[in-house]
């Protein structure tokens, strides 16, 4: 579906930019996990509770943003907005490194920090999605996966760069060097100023009648569960190798990047054999990896068997986001980056809240809990899955 005023094989300005900018969010939102083990969160005795207090900063940053965007981007604009939320994304970042290692620091300082982080991932994140407006109204499906291996890219990038100068750098200093990314982010977009997309076609409450029925519900909590079995794996993976498998910390870094890595080239091995497999068959087939390559990570005992068991859940999670994204795309052609970025959101939210939820658990239950979440996360997507396509058949869409 064309926009006014573009053809078919013409590109929209700046598109391109804006979908490398959700390789920022990726590696904003996965320094988390990474930076763990270097702030000491895997010794004795264990503070896992403060664990999940951070992961919940972060969401409740998520959240807050997508109220302040909005209001930020109707008096000062897109361009603006998106500038914003990297400069303070960069800030945050260089507030962390400032603030001491526990257990000296304030663990309350540095909740602070995470909540300014998501705060200004958040606010880019609804910058991005209105600056893809019109190449999302082009190719719906195209644009999100383009935007998901941005995302990953990132996701990946944050991850090594912490374990390639784990034992190089001290901890303020690998935390300033990731505050750098974000600044050139925010330079990147300062030198061309982003105008605003032209507006949907269709209203947002139209667009919120469709998203009433029983199928976008089930989207929505589909990537509300998968997002929080992927970002399970991503936060807790660290800590739970070095205290259950023995490994030390940049090898259970190392582990935690071949999870990205796995992730990342399965998602662009499902993108090419979608068109030949059946859609079904695929996710199931990817349930039943990410199932087993959980128990595979539960009973590891050594490095190669906690990669094998990365590698079977990374695969395992791969196509799920594709397959859905191109499942929205032709059931919601047009496009309202508010809503789209809501649904965004949601799922992203779900991301934090499950690793923070695995926090409060591993607290009382050990970390060997930390598994728990995305076993049953996984069935759940598979049964959401089957539920979708159910609906799908008895509609018609």
């Amino acid at each position: 579906m064309n926009i006014a005023g573009e053809g078919p094989g013409r590109s929209a300005p700046n598109s391109g930019k804006m979908l490398a900018g959700f390789l920022l969010s990726g590696f904003l939102l996965a320094l988390l996990g990474a930076i763990l083990p270097a702030w000491g969160y895997h010794r004795d005795p264990p503070e896992f509770v403060m664990v999940g207090n951070y992961f919940l900063s972060l969401a409740l940053g998520i959240i807050l943003a997508t109220q302040l965007a909005e209001k930020i981007r109707a008096r000062r604009g897109l361009s603006f907005l998106l500038v914003a939320g990297c400069a303070l994304s960069c800030a945050a970042l260089l507030f962390l490194a400032g603030t001491p290692l526990p257990p000296a620091g304030s663990d309350w300082l540095r909740m602070g920090g995470l909540l300014a982080l998501g705060l200004g991932a958040g606010m880019t994140n609804v910058a991005l999605f209105h600056g893809i407006s019109p190449r999302y109204q082009r190719d719906a499906a195209g644009t999100v996966v383009i935007g998901g291996v941005w995302y990953g890219l990132g996701c990946l990038a944050a991850t090594l760069l912490v374990a390639g100068t784990f034992y190089a750098y001290t901890v303020p200093s690998i935390l300033i060097l990731m505050a750098v990314v974000p600044g050139l982010f925010a330079g990147w977009y300062a030198r061309a100023p982003i105008e605003s997309a032209p507006g949907s076609h269709r209203s947002f409450r139209e667009v919120m009648a469709d998203f009433r029925s029983p199928g976008a519900v089930l989207f929505a909590l589909l990537l509300f569960f998968q997002f929080g079995n992927e970002w399970s794996i991503a936060g807790w993976l660290p800590i739970f190798l070095i205290r259950r498998v023995g490994l030390s910390q940049s090898a259970a870094l190392e582990v935690l990047a071949l999870y990205w890595l796995f992730l990342l080239i399965g998602r662009l091995v499902a993108i090419a054999v979608m068109p030949r497999v059946r859609h079904m068959r695929l996710l199931m087939g990817s349930g039943v990896a990410a199932i087993f390559g959980c128990l595979i990570l539960f009973s590891s005992t050594s490095g190669f068997s906690a990669g094998s068991g990365a590698f079977f859940v990374g695969a395992g999670f791969a196509s799920i986001f594709p397959l859905v994204a191109e499942a929205i795309g032709r059931r919601f052609p047009y496009y309202h980056p508010g809503f789209f970025n809501g649904i965004f959101t949601f799922a992203q939210v779900g991301g934090l809240v499950a690793p923070a939820t695995l926090g409060y658990m591993a607290e009382y239950w050990g970390v060997g809990v930390v598994l728990g979440i995305p076993l049953i996360g996984t069935v759940m997507v598979m049964l959401l899955l089957v539920l979708i396509w159910l609906e799908s058949k008895v509609t018609g869409r």
